[in-house]
C-alpha cells in the first residue's frame, strides 16, 4: 500500500518507549508516535495513553527517505476535538473601566509610609 503525508491510517502499537510508541501499519511499513504527538496534554507516561497491541488511528506527518518509516501523530487525527481548551483571560473584563498603573501610583506613597512605620516599630 502507498502512504502519503497527511493520510490518516490505522495501525497496531508494537512497542512503547519513554519517548514514544512504535506502530506497525502493515507488514512492511512502521512508524513512531513521538511523545509530543501523543496528546495535547502533558504526557508523563506513554503507557497511560496507548498500550501494546492496541489498534490506533494516526496521521502521517513525515516519511523517511526509504519510504517505510513514518513520523506519526495521534493528536492530529481529530484536531477539532480539543479536550482541554486553554483558558484565555479577557483583555478588558470591564469595558468601561480603565485599567492601568494610576491606581498603584495613587497608593504608592501610602504603602511606603506604612512599610516605613512598621520597620520603625520593630527597631
Amino acid at each position: 500500500m502507498r502512504y502519503s503525508i497527511g493520510d490518516v491510517v490505522e495501525g497496531v502499537v508494537t512497542g512503547i518507549k519513554p519517548y514514544g510508541a512504535f506502530v506497525s501499519l502493515d507488514s512492511s511499513h512502521n512508524g513512531l508516535i513521538h511523545i509530543s504527538e501523543i496528546s495535547e496534554r502533558y504526557v508523563r507516561d506513554v503507557h497511560t495513553f496507548v498500550s501494546v497491541n492496541e489498534r490506533v488511528r494516526v496521521k502521517i506527518l513525515d516519511v523517511d527517505e526509504d519510504g517505510i518509516h513514518f513520523r506519526l501523530s495521534l493528536k492530529a487525527v481529530d484536531p477539532a476535538k480539543k479536550r482541554y481548551p486553554r483558558y484565555r483571560h479577557p483583555c478588558a473584563p470591564y469595558p468601561d473601566q480603565v485599567i492601568g498603573f494610576h491606581s498603584l501610583a495613587e497608593k504608592l506613597d501610602e504603602w511606603i509610609d506604612e512599610a516605613y512605620n512598621r520597620r520603625n516599630n520593630y527597631d
